[in-house]
């Protein structure tokens, strides 16, 4: 009955195992192992002894026992434990003598048994020691007691018991009835109740159903009595004692079942934490079919492809694995997806790696595509798609894969309509602006087709700017550029304006027709044409006569009269005379644009060239250097000009600037005429010039139309100077002006003049009105001249409207032939009379004036016609011989006498003597001594000595006195500045030194020479101060000022230090900055504070910190400062512990907390005060009153006492107000800058007053405050005593506690001693009250005092009080208005109204890291920012000026060199060519012996059948004959032929290194290509090398246009050197050579091949290394050529002059050679072919090496492609 066959028969067949269907763990009790798992609801002696009794036989003695289950049961201690545990099989002896047993009476009990998990549960067996129960109800739980189930319901009567429940019979397993057959009352004991959960009569189709599964799956099991049996006596009689036989009592309790694993386990493990017996069923499935769980419950991890089921028979129904590809190892089951693959595959993929997706990731996310060349389970199979998101649809989705039936390519982009392009990137044609926002991703181009180029709708695809013709904007191409018009179909597209560049105001004209804005009175649509009556000025417009200007003494006019037939060679009535020494002055007002003009003098010279005229321009007052002539210095108004008899005018070498609207004076001083003899021409008082006018002619140069830069401007200028258009106007009679000529002035006269000028033709002189418009000349009456035709020519008269009349004077009788304008009246001359003077008066000679000759009897005759005396006697001279003649003296005029007559000048000769050195002398009238008029150079009453400044001997015979020479650079007036026999210096002056003044001092540097040498101006900290003496007196390079630096320090003055260091304040040179690397941003710091520009998280002065308020260590991690804020002092922890610095009274990590001393919840930290007693609070309350009145007293010290100055205060505002309203106006006048600076000097004075008085206030609350302090100091010594005090309490209360517990007699003595120092000290402390004065009481007058003061001054005080709080706040008030923004944005730059913090540009009270003021900086545009940026650039330009002077200096000086050197090798070359001729003579006549013996040599040697006796002979012969050289040139020829024969052996050394070549191979072959991965680095560069080099030609240029000079000069002496060289006889001799050169080019044959294996490895290194050498040689061309090309010259001369020497000796040395030559050129030439032939050989073995190479490459080549494939095989499998 116990066996479950029916069951078993149901069960799986376990023979096959777990492999091929379900399977299940054993069967087994499941009590075993939990005994603490089972309980019951009611154990006998639970608590205490209880006793009960058994329904017994007759013979039975003992009826009644005890049970105490109060400990376990033990068969030998406590076999009276009943406990439920007892029930538990365990097949020991007692297993009768233990059970469980229940309280007495009690019928409703229940046995529970909880299982850890769920379990299988088949069947269970009670035993029972007494009576079965009566009613019984088995429930099961299969949610760990949250729900119970009942399994089936017993009874003895179940319609009583269980009402409505069935009887029976069973017709399905979970069926629940009610049975009766395990409820008898007998047996009455040992009966049993079996209940089984599949009925075996019960036939069951599917075992391994839900709900079959489910009947067995239990978690609680749980067994309720519920009625006892009884005898019935229990109904009679209610005693205990009848009760205490009626119980539960069971022996045994078997629940059989196993673990509950679905059929997919065959074996249990015990669950954690459950402690392992023997027979014990476990509850932990050791799972298989590929799940997991407690009870196989589910799938395993990744085993998801198909639903979890129970394991059915031969069926396993196991997890399948989930199919990933590779890309994940995760999944869930789908039902879904499962039914959709006809229940095939049901897991879905989690989480897929590698950019993948789907079921089985399978797919790629979006913007990924599957590539089709790779296996899906690469996990590289997905690259991302390379679509533009602007240009794609869906933001830039590509096809995922390939599917040609919807036309999908995997990685395909889909681009919107507009676009086009693999990646979608490129608007399509006609399209432009990829988007996006828009639908289509490109908008429409909209181009005018007039203006495009293609004239078709393309535009730029990113901007939509049409691509426009070249004078076409805009962006549909719509518009001309600027300065164009007219839009067509044109190929530019527009038209250029080509405005008028003086006529138009601009070059800008009207787009519709063309038209340019003109200036004044300029038409036509260029502006190049004037209105009616108006005209462009000529160059020469601006003229002014001579006639009409201020004349000088003895200047007269000289009129013109005009030849009709003859066009006038001078402007305006003729010419003014001028005579040597007299002046003309020049009124000028009328000058129309401020410029330079170019000086035109017309004139007619009488006589031979006048040496020197002097003009000076005189102006109104000082020029302002803002104005255009501000660069004009005093010594360019003071010109110097001469003046050629064979010219009719002259331009000034140098222009002169005048301005607009201002009046000059122009001088002219024609001070010194001497003819070519530089002597006055005899015969002559005094020399004349005819003066016609002068010109200002505008300097071309001056105008911005030709200086501008711009392409065109130096098109005008080039075509103004070509075409020679300034010459033009500077002759009177002009030629016909050019066209080119004609535009450009034009252009150049409406700028002058701001359009064009009006005609004005007088009405009455000019027939119209309208003039010509180029100069306009009016067209003038008969006998009318001038531009507006307003006067008569000379020699007519009566202006009107017939024009003028001519005056027809009388060539004798008039003075001139011009007559009045007016009334037509000549000047006649004396004895002439007559309105034309055509009579004369007898009596003089020379008609019209005869008159007497006046010679002063020296002479006999005169001139006829100018009676001028001819031939004077006694050397005397002029035109009347009335003085002596040049080196004579003595007064002809007063007679002949010896006193009287022309004695020769003693100077200190005669003039014919060889020693005259003066002009000429004079005999003072005083004392009769003759004084000379020494030349330059010489002086002393005689000119025998030399003048300072000169040197020599003049005293010797053909001595002469000479300057000396001291590089300009002396006093000429001082004796002693050079010696004046020897000439050497002695007083260097501007700052220079040296036997010639010609280098600068010590401590200067410059050009001694020009008077440059300027004082060193080095930095005294960053010299060296050995070459300091003083702070401003240091030693430089005397030739550029450089001074010697300390170290790390740069600059001309080294006045700076090199990047990257600081400090050059140090004295020592500067330091390094040491910015850490990898915290700054860059290595360079603050020059002056060593501050690194650190990156964020960085801090510190080299950036090594943290930030502010933050600490730590950088290179670990940089940390918040934590502090509580409200208990800190700074907000900046220490940077290295973090520690917070807090505030007095406050401590903690954080200051967050109360520091010792002080009471209080944080942050109200007060300090105790219950320590102090009655003392204490007197003493605090005074000190809390005097610290009242002292912050008081501060505040009226810090505040002051405005009351009685509020009207002072109230005028200083009004005046900064003022100052302000001054300040902030635009345009600052002087009158208002003066006002400004009154007022700032009224405030300063005010401002001091109120500073005195409130120095006053201070002294007074200083006394108050010092009056406080004493008081304070005497409440501290008054608490001392306090503190006292108290001590001495607290030592009498110890002293008493030791009384108590010591003996009495000690503590009698004590008590005595005690009392005595009791009694002292209270005389103490009334001393120090009672007692005056005392401390108590001098505190108490002390208060008194100061209430009485504070009562006093209390009113003042705080009426004072009140009115300075009134004031504040006005003032306050006024301040908030006050707003410094704009002030901070014009002079810092920044915004006004940013925090310092934020303001990189800082502001008015900001301060940088080191608490220097902080005002301007990097990228601000505030006044500061641009001072330092132009104080910046100016320094700049200052360098790069210096620098470039220094340049062309040296170019200059080069240049100069270069002449020099090359007309020396001029003179050399002409020199070697003298030579060369001479030498050549000689040489051929040697040449032609030398020939013949040559030649037959050659044909001997050339002949096939010379036997060695003839060699031999010929040989001797050779050696017979006689050569023209000396023993050791012999010898030394015969070395050089034994070296080179000895070169001759180095070929086996040759051999033997090709041996090693093949060795050298393989490594040349890894060089090279080395060599080409570094040239393909080096391409680069190359080009940025290249491009160096082009702008290097461009500066090459003009140095090579210095060279040109020199280059020529060096062809000259090519040319004449190649004439100069024996050619033919060289020729003849190279001959002789050709062997020996033959043999020599076979050797060196042999070389070149051998060094070609090398060769071809090394190309590829020097190509790269080319650049570089490149990159050096484009800085060293312009550097070096110059000299490059001199030395070339010299070397050239050189050589070719030693040829002829060189000549004769190679005829000797080639004889010498062809001896030797004969004796070892048959050897040589056999050795040669044997070597020729090896080296062939190895030549061929080398090839096969090296197609043994090649052949090894390409095999390596081909593993690696092997291997390759071999990895991507192993990367794709499982």
């Amino acid at each position: 009955s116990h066996t479950l066959a029916y069951a078993t028969a149901q069960g799986p067949d376990h023979a096959h195992g777990c492999t091929h269907g379900s399977c299940y763990p054993a069967t087994g009790d499941l009590l075993v192992g939990r005994e603490k798992s089972l309980k019951a609801s009611s154990t006998c002696g639970s608590r205490k002894k209880e006793p009960y009794c058994i329904v017994s036989h007759l013979q039975d003695e003992k009826k009644c026992f005890q049970c105490d289950s109060r400990r376990p049961y033990d068969p030998v201690y406590n076999t009276i434990s009943h406990r439920i545990e007892n029930v538990i099989t365990t097949f020991k002896p007692h297993r009768k003598k233990s059970w469980w047993q229940s309280e007495n009476g009690k019928p409703d009990v229940f046995i529970q048994l909880d299982l850890e998990a769920e379990f299988h549960f088949t069947h269970l067996i009670m035993t029972f020691k007494t009576f079965r129960p009566a009613a019984m109800v088995i429930e099961r739980s299969a949610d760990f007691g949250r729900n119970w189930q009942v399994y089936r319901y017993f009874a003895y009567d179940c319609a009583s018991v269980f009402p409505g429940i069935s009887k029976g019979p069973l017709r399905k397993v979970d069926d629940v009835t009610c049975e009766s057959r395990y409820s008898d009352i007998e047996p009455s004991t040992e009966g049993e109740a079996i209940y089984r959960v599949l009925d075996p009569a019960i036939h069951i189709e599917d075992p391994y159903s839900p709900n079959i599964q489910n009947q067995l799956k239990i978690t609680n099991l749980r067994v309720n009595f519920t009625r006892l049996h009884t005898l019935g006596d229990n109904l009679l009689d209610s005693r205990v004692e009848i009760k205490e036989k009626y119980y539960y009592a069971m022996y045994e309790l078997i629940v059989r079942g196993n673990c509950f694993c679905y059929g997919h386990a065959s074996e249990c493990a015990p669950i954690d934490g459950i402690k392992d017996e023997e027979g014990m069923v476990h509850g932990r499935c050791v799972c298989k079919h590929n799940t997991k769980g407690l009870n196989c419950e589910l799938c395993d991890d990744f085993h998801n492809n198909v639903p979890w089921r129970p394991a059915e028979g031969r069926n396993t129904n196991a997890c399948k694995k989930c199919n990933c590809n590779g890309h994940s190892n995760q999944c869930h089951f789908d039902m879904a997806v499962y039914l959709s693959t006809g229940n095939a595959n049901g897991g879905v993929c989690d989480d897929c790696l590698h950019n993948t997706m789907g079921r089985t990731c399978e797919m790629c996310k979006p913007f990924y595509y599957l590539n089709p060349i790779r296996d899906i389970r690469d996990p590289g199979v997905c690259s991302a798609c390379d679509c533009d998101p602007d240009g794609s649809l869906n933001g830039g989705i590509c096809d995922g894969h390939d599917e040609p039936s919807l036309g999908m390519v995997a990685g395909q982009c889909r681009c919107k309509d507009h676009v086009e392009g693999p990646r979608c990137d490129k608007c399509k044609s006609g399209f432009f602006g990829l988007s996006a926002d828009h639908p289509l991703g490109c908008q429409a181009c909209q181009c005018d087709p007039r203006g495009t180029v293609s004239e078709r709708p393309q535009c730029d695809p990113v901007s939509g700017d049409c691509f426009c013709k070249r004078q076409v904007t805009g962006r549909s191409c719509g518009q001309c550029l600027p300065e164009h018009w007219a839009l067509s179909h044109d190929l530019n597209g527009c038209r250029d304006c080509d405005c008028d560049v003086g006529g138009a105001t601009d070059n800008h004209c009207s787009m519709e027709n063309g038209q340019c804005r003109c200036r004044s009175h300029m038409m036509g649509r260029q502006c190049t044409q004037v209105e009616s009556g108006y005209f462009f000025m000529a160059l020469d417009h601006y003229t002014y006569e001579a006639e009409l200007a201020m004349l000088g003494q003895g200047c007269s006019v000289e009129q013109r009269e005009h030849q009709p037939e003859r066009p006038a060679t001078w402007t305006g009535n003729g010419f003014a005379k001028v005579p040597e020494g007299s002046s003309l002055e020049f009124s000028i007002n009328n000058i129309p644009y401020s410029m330079e003009y170019d000086l035109l003098i017309r004139y007619e010279s009488q006589v031979s060239d006048w040496e020197e005229v002097r003009v000076t321009i005189v102006r109104p007052g000082p020029i302002p250097t803002s104005s255009p002539c501000g660069n004009t210095i005093p010594a360019d108004d003071m010109l110097t000009v001469s003046l050629p008899a064979g010219s009719r005018f002259v331009v000034l070498p140098q222009s002169i600037c005048l301005e607009r609207e201002i009046s000059y004076s122009l001088h002219f001083e024609f001070s010194r005429y001497l003819n070519g003899n530089n002597v006055l021409i005899p015969g002559t008082t005094a020399a004349n010039i005819l003066v016609d006018s002068i010109s200002l002619l505008p300097r071309y140069s001056s105008l911005e139309m030709f200086i501008g830069g711009d392409p065109a401007s130096i098109a005008r200028k080039q075509s103004y100077e070509r075409y020679r258009c300034h010459d033009g106007a500077k002759s009177v009679a002009r030629p016909q002006i050019s066209d080119v000529c004609a535009k450009h002035i034009t252009s150049m006269s409406a700028i002058i003049n701001h359009g064009a000028l009006a005609c004005q033709c007088d009405p009455q002189g000019s027939v119209s009105s309208v003039c010509e418009m180029r100069g306009g000349q009016c067209r003038c009456r008969s006998n009318v001249i001038g531009r507006r035709c307003d006067r008569c020519a000379p020699g007519t008269y009566g202006f009107g409207p017939a024009g003028c009349r001519a005056c027809e004077c009388s060539l004798e009788g008039a003075v001139t032939r011009f007559c009045d304008q007016l009334t037509g009246q000549c000047p006649c001359s004396q004895g002439a009379f007559g309105q034309r003077c055509d009579g004369c008066q007898a009596g003089h000679w020379g008609f019209p004036n005869c008159k007497q000759c006046l010679c002063n009897g020296h002479a006999e005759e005169c001139h006829q016609r100018t009676g001028a005396c001819l031939n004077c006697r006694e050397n005397t001279g002029g035109d009347k011989c009335d003085r002596c003649a040049n080196g004579y003296y003595g007064n002809p005029v007063l007679g002949t006498g010896n006193g009287n007559r022309c004695q020769p000048c003693p100077c200190p000769d005669g003039p014919n003597s060889g020693r005259h050195f003066a002009t000429s002398c004079h005999q003072d009238n005083r004392n009769r001594q003759v004084v000379c008029n020494c030349n330059q150079g010489y002086t002393g009453s005689r000119c025998e000595e030399c003048a300072p400044g000169y040197y020599g001997n003049p005293s010797q015979p053909g001595g002469r006195c000479q300057p000396c020479r001291c590089s300009n650079n002396i006093d000429m007036s001082d004796l002693d500045a050079c010696d004046r026999r020897t000439g050497e210096c002695r007083k260097c002056l501007y700052n220079t030194e040296g036997p010639d003044c010609g280098v600068c001092k010590s401590g200067y540097y410059g050009d001694a020479s020009r008077r440059n040498c300027r004082k060193c101006t080095c930095n005294f900290l960053g010299t060296a101060q050995t070459q300091c003496t003083a702070r401003d007196e240091c030693v430089c390079q005397r030739a550029t000022g450089q001074c010697l630096c300390l170290p790390n320090t740069i600059g001309l003055t080294c006045d700076h230090c090199e990047p990257n260091y600081w400090n050059l304040a140090s004295g020592r040179g500067c330091e390094a900055c040491g910015c850490e690397p990898n915290n700054a941003v860059n290595p360079a710091c603050n020059e002056f504070t060593g501050k690194c520009q650190c990156r964020d998280g960085f801090g510190g002065k080299i950036c090594t910190d943290c930030q502010e308020n933050y600490w730590g260590d950088p290179r670990i991690q940089c940390r918040a400062c934590d502090c509580d804020p409200r208990g800190i002092e700074t907000s900046q922890c220490g940077q290295k512990t973090g520690h917070c610095v807090c505030q007095q009274g406050v401590s903690g990590v954080r200051c967050d907390q109360c520091a010792r001393g002080f009471s209080g919840q944080f942050p109200n930290c007060q300090p105790c005060h219950q320590c102090f007693g009655d003392w204490d609070r007197v003493v605090q309350n005074l000190a809390v009153r005097t610290k009242t009145l002292s912050e008081r007293a501060v505040e009226i010290q810090n505040t002051g006492l405005t009351g009685a100055y509020e009207k002072a205060f109230r005028d200083l505002e009004e005046k900064l107000a003022r100052a302000q309203g001054i300040v902030n106006a635009r345009n600052t006048t002087t009158e208002a800058v003066s006002s400004l600076m009154e007022l700032i000097e009224d405030l300063r004075y005010k401002i001091g007053e109120t500073t005195d008085v409130l120095n006053h206030l201070e002294g007074d609350l200083t006394s108050v405050g010092n009056s406080n302090v004493e008081a304070s100091n005497e409440l501290s010594a008054l608490e001392r005593e306090a503190k006292e005090l108290n001590l001495t309490s607290d030592q009498l209360h110890r002293q008493l506690d030791i009384l108590k517990n010591s003996n009495f007699l000690g503590a009698y003595e004590s008590i005595r001693s005690s009392y005595n120092k009791s009694r002292d000290a209270e005389q103490r402390a009334n001393q120090s009250t009672t007692t005056t004065p005392s401390t108590v009481s001098q505190s108490a007058d002390t208060r008194r005092k100061t209430e009485r003061l504070i009562s006093a001054k209390k009113d003042d005080f705080n009426r004072k009080n009140a009115a300075n709080k009134r004031a504040l706040g006005d003032l306050n008030a006024k301040a908030q208005t006050l707003d410094m923004k704009k002030i901070n944005e014009k002079v810092c730059g920044g915004p006004g109204d940013s925090p310092c913090v934020e303001s990189h540009c800082g502001g008015a009270g900001c301060r940088d890291d080191e608490g220097n003021r902080h005002c301007g900086g990097l990228n601000c545009n505030g006044a500061v920012a641009m001072a330092e940026n132009a104080l910046e650039k100016s320094k700049h330009a200052e360098k790069e000026l210096n620098i470039a002077m220094k340049e062309v200096e040296e170019l200059f000086h080069k240049v100069a060199d270069a002449k020099t050197k090359a007309e020396e090798a001029k003179g050399k070359a002409q020199a070697a060519l003298d030579k060369a001729t001479n030498t050549k003579n000689k040489v051929e006549r040697s040449n032609n012996d030398l020939r013949d013996l040559i030649k037959q040599i050659r044909d001997f040697l050339m002949q096939e059948g010379a036997d060695p006796d003839s060699i031999e002979t010929v040989a001797n012969r050779v050696l017979e004959l006689s050569i023209p050289a000396s023993p050791q040139q012999i010898r030394h020829l015969a070395e050089e032929i034994k070296d080179r024969v000895r070169s001759l052996s180095n070929v086996d050394a040759i051999l033997k290194q090709t041996q090693d070549d093949m060795r050298k191979a393989e490594q040349l072959l890894q060089e090279a290509k080395k060599a080409r991965n570094r040239a393909d680095g080096v391409k680069s560069t190359a080009e940025t090398v290249k491009r160096a080099l082009e702008d290097a030609k461009t500066a090459q240029a003009a140095a090579e246009k210095a060279i040109q000079r020199a280059k020529v000069d060096i062809g000259e002496t090519e040319v004449r050197l190649a004439q100069s060289e024996t050619s033919s006889s060289e020729h003849d001799l190279n001959n002789a050579m050709d062997r020996l050169g033959n043999l020599g080019r076979g050797i060196d044959g042999l070389k070149l091949k051998r060094a070609k294996n090398s060769m071809a490895a090394a190309r590829a290194e020097e190509t790269a290394t080319m650049a570089r050498d490149k990159a050096n040689d484009a800085k060293q061309i312009l550097d070096g050529e110059l000299t490059d090309k001199y030395h070339t010259v010299q070397d050239l001369v050189d050589r070719k002059a030693k040829t002829v020497q060189e000549a004769k000796k190679t005829a000797e040395r080639l004889r010498d050679e062809a001896k030797e030559l004969l004796k070892d050129a048959q050897d040589k030439l056999q050795r040669l072919a044997e070597l020729e032939k090896d080296y062939e050989e190895n030549q061929k073995k080398l090839e096969g090496k090296a197609r043994q190479l090649d052949g090894l490459e390409d095999k390596m080549k081909a593993i690696l492609n092997d291997i390759n494939k071999q990895i991507q095989i192993y990367n794709t499998c499982q």
